[in-house]
């Protein structure tokens, strides 16, 4: 296991698997899922059902909203990255405009653009 920024690292099974996640929480079937989620709360409270069911519901909601926190997490870092990376290329061209010197930094700006969509 490293610390090191997760876009610095590649795209590895963690990466693929925060990108398939992300893809399937932000989509309506998710969104439905939750919402049978919290009825199922409200419905365990209002039908006075035991504690172990209201624990168990208020347990799976405390997961779920744990794993949505790691992956926002995630997707943060990854376009905190994106962006750097962005704004380096163009400050990079900028610099190899005024110096006459534009073949290479106008290249990595073109690698930086879309490039969110790599990492």
């Amino acid at each position: 296991m490293t610390l090191d920024h997760p876009a610095e690292r590649g795209r590895g099974r963690f990466a693929r698997l925060a990108e398939r996640a992300s893809n399937l929480t932000s989509s309506p079937l998710f969104y439905a899922l939750c919402v049978l989620l919290v009825a199922g709360f409200v419905a365990v409270h209002v039908a006075g059902l035991s504690t172990s069911w209201q624990l168990l519901v208020g347990d799976m909601m405390s997961a779920v909203t744990l794993l949505l926190l790691a992956l926002l997490k995630n997707a943060e870092r990854r376009a905190e990255h994106a962006i750097q990376r962005k704004l380096d290329a163009i400050a990079a061209a900028l610099l190899a405009e005024e110096e006459g010197n534009r073949s290479e930094a106008m290249q990595d700006l073109r690698d930086a653009i879309r490039m969110e969509e790599e990492i």
